[in-house]
């Protein structure tokens, strides 16, 4: 029996040698082609970029291969590259779209296929889904799974690095001459990923004195995951506090998510960190647009664009939709609690050695730590604490709580008066005082995701317990 190929929240991704295989790679790669050529892209060419992961460049040329069998160009990197550099150079080569080669921060014995449409951002599900329903009729057909010459034709390739160019487009969006008037001293991790050597490149080239570490290739991550969460980024913040530097920057494995850890040592979530930016963006840039963020992501958000007369884009999980904000709807930032953001004028895909850039804009230009410029924030628009509960259950278990999911409505919460609910995505209630849940089903696991912002951590605790117990988890 053959196993569906299916494009999840960013990509199709799969366990190297029993899903992710050169034959999978092969069938994945002919039905994008007969996308492209359907759709009157495939003479504009195709960047093809890879990360750090195991036979990365090997999978790339495959992908090569075959695009360029099917008489298409391809741009193809020259070495390992961040998602949001593959993404700018669709627009910088105004190419059909592009494949990036990665599994962002999965274990290790992952690889993935993404594929970013002619606008730079992620695919949505109507592209998606028209490749994978390409994939199953390829599947069916006789001779499907028959090798394909591998030998790219090189009249049809081009190795390009767009990474000058992007440099020269960051310099649009970020202050970098005030990162380095301000003598910054930040440490890197890149965690072993695609973004070694380039944020610290970006940072240097703006005048800051960097010390990185984890910042060559490691196929196995180091034993870890290419995440930059608390957790991981303890010899960051070991770095940080006993070196005396102003900021800790971290990468996931394909570098377009953050991890930030300030001079104090605390570790700065994404929830944090995006109503900062967006306040600066307002108010010490000027810039006015709406705010998009996911229906799981900080509501600080909303009171800030409130107090500015501005509208907020709530959107599903997955930055697809973040990014159709950034490029529909002219949002001046676009965020998720997971650690992806874009600012308007870039491209509409999340990138982390932006966000890293900007933080050390933040501490430059207000000569403080982001836990004060936290406080800050705070003292303006109220104190709020977001924090995610995950819960595993039995594939049985988990059908019998979908089934009370659809339903749960409850009048109150915790005490509180339920004044709204959201079928977004999962079910989400918001609660009187400004305090929120939403419960979500893991599209992959067993697994609900129980999110909740309030404004003290006991009521955050507390409507998560009773939450869970409502729905029997």
């Amino acid at each position: 029996m053959k196993k569906k190929i299916s494009f999840g929240t960013d990509g199709w991704r799969g366990i190297l040698a029993e899903d992710f295989t050169f034959d999978n790679v092969r069938l994945v790669t002919r039905a994008l082609s007969g996308y492209l050529h359907s759709h009157g892209l495939a003479e504009r060419g195709v960047v093809v970029g890879y990360d750090n992961r195991f036979l990365s460049e090997r999978f790339a040329s495959v992908i090569t291969g075959v695009l360029t069998g099917q008489g298409i160009p391809v741009f193809l990197t020259g070495r390992p590259t961040p998602t949001p550099l593959v993404a700018f150079a669709v627009r910088l080569h105004k190419a059909g779209g592009a494949v990036m080669l990665t599994a962002s921060h999965n274990p290790p014995e992952y690889n993935g296929f993404k594929f970013i449409p002619e606008y730079a951002g992620p695919a949505l599900p109507h592209i998606t889904e028209e490749i994978e329903n390409t994939i199953k009729r390829l599947q069916e057909e006789p001779g499907a799974r028959e090798p394909a010459a591998d030998a790219p034709v090189e009249s049809l390739v081009t190795t390009i690095d767009p990474f000058p160019e992007y440099a020269r487009h960051l310099a649009t969006l970020v202050d970098l001459e005030a990162i380095g008037k301000a003598g910054l001293k930040v440490a890197v991790d890149p965690m072993f990923g695609a973004g070694s050597g380039y944020l610290e490149n970006l940072l240097e080239q703006a005048g800051a004195s960097v010390e990185a570490i984890h910042n060559h290739r490691d196929p196995l991550f180091g034993g870890s995951l290419p995440e930059p969460t608390a957790e991981s980024l303890g010899k960051l913040r070991e770095m940080v506090v006993k070196g005396g530097l102003d900021l800790g920057l971290a990468l996931d494995g394909d570098a377009d998510r953050f991890g930030i850890v300030d001079s104090n040592g605390e570790f700065i979530t994404p929830n944090q960190y995006l109503p900062v930016l967006f306040y600066h963006l307002l108010n010490a840039r000027g810039m006015r647009g709406p705010v998009a963020r996911t229906v799981a992501t900080t509501h600080q958000l909303d009171m800030i664009a409130e107090r500015y007369g501005l509208e907020v884009n709530e959107t599903s999980v997955g930055f697809k939709y973040i990014g159709q904000c950034l490029a529909e709807k002219g949002a001046v930032l676009g965020g998720e609690e997971s650690g992806g953001l874009s600012v308007k004028g870039h491209v509409p895909e999340k990138d982390g050695l932006l966000a890293g850039l900007l933080a050390a804009e933040l501490v430059a230009v207000y000569g403080a730590g982001l836990t004060e410029l936290l406080n800050h924030v705070a003292g303006e628009f109220g104190r709020v604490y977001s924090r995610r509960l995950d819960v595993r259950t039995s594939y049985a278990e988990k059908e019998r709580v979908l089934g009370l999911l659809k339903g749960f409505d409850p009048g109150t919460l915790a005490g509180r008066k339920v004044t709204g609910r959201n079928t977004l995505d999962g079910i989400k209630l918001l609660l009187e005082g400004g305090a929120w849940v939403l419960i979500r089903p893991s599209g992959t696991e067993p697994l609900f995701r129980i999110y909740v912002e309030a404004a003290t951590l006991e009521d955050v605790q507390r409507i998560q317990k009773e939450a869970a117990m409502a729905l029997g988890l």
